[in-house]
């Protein structure tokens, strides 16, 4: 598949975290096709390696590797393994995440649940870019995406995610900040919201039917969206498309949040 110019990543090499399954799968697809070579990154190291082989098989460049996003010195030997061996880091993608393990009022939230999303939602963002900008600054470019979610950037009417929604609002302004920090460094730092995804997350209830329906009710475009239905904004946040900006947060929620 040929891409335009401004999108075309030949030569390009990406590291997306949570690539296991839902969004980040579909955006280790779609970054490498439009080129890229892409580390397929998970805490589940075997479904990182059934994604990088489903995209060799289909001819594409990619390769897998087992991270806990959450484990500093992980992080660190990771990043430095994927610019020794690839050359360079030219893009990361902060998708690694989960949901609150119970959807719970504030004051009933178990301290163990809140300090474990904030561990894997915001911590890893932090671990993940400190040390992909450590390879950027050297060599005087780079993209970051960080995937937070409609819910950082307004409430949750739908169930109690205190914990999620504090993080991903957290990871809306951290990326206002790192863009800023880095703007003058050739490397751009972007925020992707996505509303309602149907993927395997929270054990697949985006995915049942029932859910799926009432879901669709209060979403103006009427549905939910496919993991695919963001890997296009992914792309574009990635490419030389987006030179020019930065520290800057897409919403891609099918219209809820025009409402």
């Amino acid at each position: 598949m040929a891409f335009p110019a401004p999108f075309d990543l030949t030569a390009k090499v990406a590291l997306v975290t949570g690539a296991g399954a839902g969004l980040g799968a579909a955006f280790a697809r779609m970054l490498a096709t439009a080129g890229a070579t892409v580390v397929c990154a998970d805490i589940n190291g075997a479904a990182a390696k059934a994604v990088g082989d489903e995209l060799v098989a289909a001819g594409l460049s990619a390769t897998a590797v087992e991270l806990d996003v959450t484990d500093e010195s992980r992080v660190d030997t990771v990043v430095q393994q994927v610019a020794a061996e690839q050359g360079a880091l030219d893009i990361l993608v902060n998708n690694a995440g989960i949901g609150d393990p119970q959807s719970l009022p504030l004051h009933k939230v178990p301290t163990s649940d809140w300090r474990r999303v904030l561990a894997v939602n915001l911590d890893s963002v932090f671990l993940c870019s400190r040390a992909a900008l450590r390879v950027m600054t050297a060599q005087g470019s780079g993209k970051i995406v960080n995937i937070a979610s409609m819910y950082g950037l307004h409430g949750s009417l739908m169930s109690a995610v205190p914990a999620y929604a504090t993080t991903k609002g957290a990871v809306v302004n951290m990326t206002r900040e790192v863009g800023l920090e880095y703007a003058a460094s050739n490397i751009q730092v972007n925020a992707l919201c996505p509303g309602f995804v149907q993927t395997e997350a929270q054990g697949g209830l985006l995915k049942h039917p029932k859910v799926v329906a009432r879901l669709s009710r209060n979403i103006p475009m009427g549905r939910v969206a496919m993991p695919e239905d963001i890997a296009g904004a992914l792309l574009m946040l990635s490419s030389s498309a987006s030179d020019y900006m930065t520290g800057q947060t897409l919403v891609i929620d099918g219209g809820v949040s025009a409402a």
